[in-house]
């Protein structure tokens, strides 16, 4: 095996192990869809490191994402976890029109922080309206943290 394939070798292991976190973790919390994305804090930037549950349409929209904009862009700018009971519903703005296209209910993303820097984020969401308690999110900004040795790999 060259050096070359080795990056594409560590990110596709990386990936997986993601993936089978949010597989757990959509069990834990009866929910059906779940992103991971890393932050690019110089480019302002989120990139999507692992999805389970998107449309193909969805993930080719959240595969990079500006500070700032939609659900995840919007915890970043806000540094603070964002909820929706129906995002079929919302009309606060945060989410964009795109994102009915998941056929998700309630959703919930919060910051993957180490320590006190926010290197990602972390989310979820039902196809049933659903808000999601304040011990719930408490319980996945807690997941966060525990991921962020394999998202920083």
């Amino acid at each position: 095996m060259t050096t070359r394939s080795q990056p594409s070798l560590e990110a596709d292991s990386r990936k997986s192990v993601l993936e089978k976190i949010l597989r757990d973790l959509l069990q834990q919390f009866h929910s059906e869809t779940g992103t991971i994305h890393s932050l690019d804090s110089g480019a302002q930037l989120l990139q999507l490191a692992a999805q389970i549950g998107l449309p193909p349409q969805v993930v080719e929209v959240v595969k990079t994402i500006p500070v700032g904009k939609g659900i995840a862009g919007q915890v970043v700018a806000q540094n603070k976890p964002v909820t929706i009971c129906n995002l079929q519903n919302d009309s606060s703005g945060v989410a964009k029109p795109g994102a009915r296209q998941t056929g998700v209910g309630g959703a919930l993303c919060v910051p993957i922080r180490d320590g006190t820097q926010l290197v990602g984020t972390l989310g979820i969401g039902t196809v049933r309206q659903y808000e999601y308690t304040p011990e719930e999110t408490l319980r996945l900004e807690e997941m966060g943290r525990q991921i962020v040795p394999i998202l920083k790999g």
